[in-house]
């Protein structure tokens, strides 16, 4: 048996590190437990974490290649967020000008969710739980 007992990180590569920390940190509430600057790689590597548990590695390398974001591309389709208030989440992130699609149902689950976008375009979720 393989063994895996949960996610541990996701690693997100962002074109302008500063705005990226900004927006996991500022705007979604993220807090930085960690951050290096490996010269070597010209590249900056920060550890964030949600609710005390470190979920996301941010790093930032000169001119990465685009990557198709959309949430029918090939490859990771988005990152999602539960969240008890949707609209509260809502509220928050166009407080701070981040644009939400608009509401919709999962018709599987009767559950709303809404999908917006970081920075650089990654394409996440608010999932109402």
């Amino acid at each position: 048996m393989l063994g895996l007992k949960q996610v541990h990180h996701i690693a997100i590569i962002a074109t302008d590190y500063a705005r990226s920390k900004a927006f996991y940190c500022d705007i979604l509430g993220f807090t930085l437990q960690s951050e290096f600057y490996r010269a070597e790689r010209d590249s900056w590597k920060g550890d964030l974490a949600l609710n005390g548990q470190y979920v996301i590695e941010l790093f930032s390398f000169p001119f990465p290649p685009s990557r198709p974001s959309r949430p029918e591309a090939c490859g990771l389709r988005h990152l999602a967020f539960s969240v008890d208030n949707i609209d509260q989440a809502i509220a928050h992130l166009q407080a701070h000008g981040v644009t939400c699609e608009p509401v919709r149902i999962d018709p599987y689950t009767d559950k709303r969710f809404t999908f917006f976008n970081d920075p650089d375009g990654l394409p996440l979720e608010l999932y109402q739980q």
